[in-house]
C-alpha cells in the first residue's frame, strides 16, 4: 500500500467513524439515563432519512400506500437535514411516552422495556414498507449543491482525493459531537443529565425533574439517529425499511467497545471500528462486518468494560 493509498483511506475511515460516532452517541444516552439498550435506534435512524428524501422532494415508489407522492416542496439539504432530524427527536420523544415509561412507572424488569423497543423498531419498519413499500432511493444528484465530486488533500504530483461527500459528512459528524460533548459537560441541562445517570433518586431529591430530562435524553437520542441516517443515506443510498438494522448492530458495537455509558469512548469506539473498516482489502469488503464484530469479541476477552469504560466492582 502506498502513502497515498494509506492516507485515503485513513480519511476515508475517519469520515465512517464519525457517523458511526455520532449514532451511537444516542446509544449511550440513553443507556446512561435508563440503563437499556434502546434497540428501536436503528428505526430511527432509517426514518431520518426517509424525512429528509421527502423533504427534499423525492417522490415514492409503487409499492406503498404513497405510491408516487411526493411533498410540494422542495427543500435544500441543510435545512431538509434539521427538519428531518428534528421529526426523528420528536419520533423518538412519542417512542418514550408510549413503549418506555408505562413499564418505567411500573418498576417493570428493564429487560421488559428492551423488548418494548424491540417491538417499537418493527412497528417502525413495517409502517415504512407498507407506507413507501421496500425500494432503494437515491438522493438527488445536487444534494450538496455545486460541491466538485471529489476534494484533493495532496498535491499535483501526488493527490489523495476524497470524496466531497465524505468532507461534509466528516464536518458535520465533529460539529454535532462537539456541540454533545460541550451541552453534557458544561451545560446545566447536561449536567442534570449527568446527575440523573449517577443517581436517578438522589437527583429527583435535589429537585431535578426526572421525567422531563429523560423525555429530552429521548428527542437528543433519536436526533442524532435520524442525522446520522441522512448522512449514510446521502453517501449511499437508502436501501429499504431495514436500512438502519445493520447499521443499529454496528452502534452497539460501538458502545460497548468503546465502554458502555462513556461518551468519550464511544467516539473513540466509533472512530476505531471506521478505521479498521476501511483499511479491509477491497476484495475482502463483504466482511466488514466480520471484522467490526471481530475487534469486539477480542475487547470484551481482553478489556470486558471497553476501552473508557470503568469496571463494576460487584460488593459482598
Amino acid at each position: 500500500m502506498t502513502i497515498n493509498m494509506f492516507l485515503q483511506q485513513l480519511l476515508n475511515g475517519l469520515s465512517i467513524g464519525s457517523v458511526y460516532a455520532i449514532f451511537a452517541l444516542g446509544y449511550t444516552l440513553v443507556y446512561s439515563i435508563l440503563g437499556i439498550i434502546n434497540l428501536a435506534h436503528g428505526a430511527i435512524f432509517t426514518l431520518g432519512a426517509y424525512f429528509t428524501y421527502a423533504l427534499m422532494g423525492g417522490s415514492f415508489g409503487f409499492n406503498g400506500l404513497l405510491a408516487n407522492a411526493a411533498l410540494p416542496v422542495k427543500l435544500p439539504f441543510a435545512i431538509s437535514l434539521f427538519i428531518a432530524s428534528t421529526l426523528a427527536g420528536m419520533v423518538g420523544i412519542v417512542m418514550e411516552r408510549v413503549a418506555f415509561q408505562p413499564l418505567r412507572r411500573q418498576g417493570s424488569d428493564p429487560l421488559l422495556t428492551v423488548v418494548s423497543s424491540l417491538g417499537v423498531a418493527v412497528v417502525i419498519v413495517n409502517l415504512i414498507q407498507y407506507l413507501v413499500g421496500a425500494e432503494s432511493y437515491t438522493f438527488p444528484a445536487d444534494t450538496y449543491g455545486n460541491l466538485p465530486p471529489a476534494v484533493n488533500f495532496g498535491t499535483p504530483e501526488n493527490p489523495i482525493p476524497i470524496r466531497s461527500v465524505q468532507v461534509v459528512i466528516f464536518a458535520v459528524s465533529v460539529v454535532f459531537v462537539a456541540i454533545i460533548t460541550y451541552f453534557i459537560n458544561s451545560t446545566k441541562y447536561g449536567k442534570a443529565m449527568q446527575a440523573i445517570a449517577e443517581d436517578p433518586t438522589t437527583a429527583s431529591l435535589l429537585g431535578i425533574n426526572t421525567d422531563r430530562f429523560i423525555i429530552l435524553t429521548f428527542f437528543i437520542s433519536s436526533f442524532l439517529a435520524g442525522l446520522a441516517g441522512t448522512l449514510v443515506a446521502s453517501s449511499v443510498s437508502i436501501a429499504g425499511p431495514y436500512f438502519g438494522i445493520a447499521f443499529g448492530l454496528r452502534g452497539l458495537a460501538v458502545i460497548v467497545l468503546g465502554g458502555l455509558g462513556s461518551i468519550p469512548g464511544t467516539v473513540l469506539g466509533g472512530l476505531v471500528i471506521g478505521l479498521a473498516e476501511a483499511f479491509v482489502p477491497s476484495e475482502y469488503s463483504a466482511f466488514k462486518d466480520a471484522v467490526a464484530f471481530g475487534i469486539l469479541f477480542i475487547m470484551l476477552l481482553v478489556r470486558p468494560q471497553g476501552l473508557l469504560g470503568r469496571r463494576f466492582i460487584q460488593k459482598v
